[in-house]
């Protein structure tokens, strides 16, 4: 009767974890770095803040123009507002005033 020996050999056993090591390391680093992981959690956390400053800047800007349409509507036309953006459009001044040059970003 024939028998084998065989050396009992240990790469058999390292198949299993090494296939479970590189399958925990593959959806770890996606979780962390993918379209959807953690740290694109921080980026548009980041995007939403900076967003959000933007959009209070435009409505405060869009509330302080409806304001200034609002005194300019009939029943409510106010002479001074009236002559404030003639004189502003036309670029003109009268001898007896004085004219004070203002940055274009303080309106």
């Amino acid at each position: 009767m024939w028998t084998r020996q065989h050396k009992q050999r240990n790469t058999g056993r390292l198949i299993i974890p090494s296939l479970c090591v590189a399958f925990l390391a593959y959806f770890g680093f996606h979780a962390y770095h993918g379209e959807f992981g953690i740290y694109s959690k921080y980026q548009l956390e980041a995007q939403t803040v900076e967003l959000q400053a933007k959009y209070d800047a435009i409505k405060a800007r869009r509330v302080d123009l409806e304001r200034r349409v609002q005194l300019m509507h009939e029943g409510t036309l106010e002479k001074d507002m009236l002559d404030e953006q003639a004189r502003r459009a036309l670029n003109l001044s009268q001898a007896d005033e004085i004219t004070i040059m203002l940055p274009a970003n303080s309106e």
